[in-house]
């Protein structure tokens, strides 16, 4: 019985590697059709153009371009940030309110011109006057938190940052191009 049994396994064993091979043959000749040999090349095309752009990601103009993208998110971030506590504390101190109650204010003084009752007297001239010119302090204060951002972010490099990175993009894409 086991002599059988190693005659059953002889003849698979066999039959299987004449398959194998038979099956090796049919792959080379389909390798060396024109259509497989094409899409070798495509692929060998594609290996070569992806290569090309990670030495371009590599080159220093690149690594710079890339390290002034992030200085420029990061001052970005700041100034926003920034404006936000300027915003906050414009808030705190009221005078936004302030500057919306006195526009509201105007705008119904200028309304009751010549109504008769509750026509504008020179009082309320006088207190419009004054609470424009609080309002004019407000915006003249604001507009100094303003430059005092905007003079930060200059010193720290963002304008600088952002010109260098678009002069060198500009560069690398006329290279590229011709």
């Amino acid at each position: 019985m086991s002599e059988n049994h190693l005659d059953e396994k002889k003849p698979s064993k066999l039959h299987d590697i004449k398959e194998t091979a038979s099956d090796a043959v049919k792959i080379m000749r389909q390798i060396g059709t024109p259509g497989v040999f094409q899409s070798f090349s495509k692929i060998k095309e594609t290996a070569t153009i992806a290569n090309e752009i990670i030495q371009v990601l590599k080159s220093p103009e690149v690594v710079k371009n890339i390290e002034n993208f992030r200085l420029i998110s990061q001052n970005m971030n700041e100034a926003s940030t920034k404006m936000q506590n300027t915003m906050q504390q414009l808030k705190e101190t009221g005078i936004i309110d302030q500057s919306t109650e006195l526009v509201k204010s105007a705008k119904e003084k200028v309304n009751s011109f010549g109504d008769g009752e509750g026509s504008i007297n020179g009082q309320d001239i006088y207190e419009m006057s004054t609470a424009t010119k609080e309002m004019l302090v407000s915006i003249k204060e604001l507009m100094v938190e303003l430059k005092v951002t905007v003079a930060s972010s200059t010193k720290s490099g963002t304008i600088h940052n952002v010109k260098e990175t678009i002069d060198e993009v500009s560069s690398i894409y006329k290279t590229t191009i011709a």
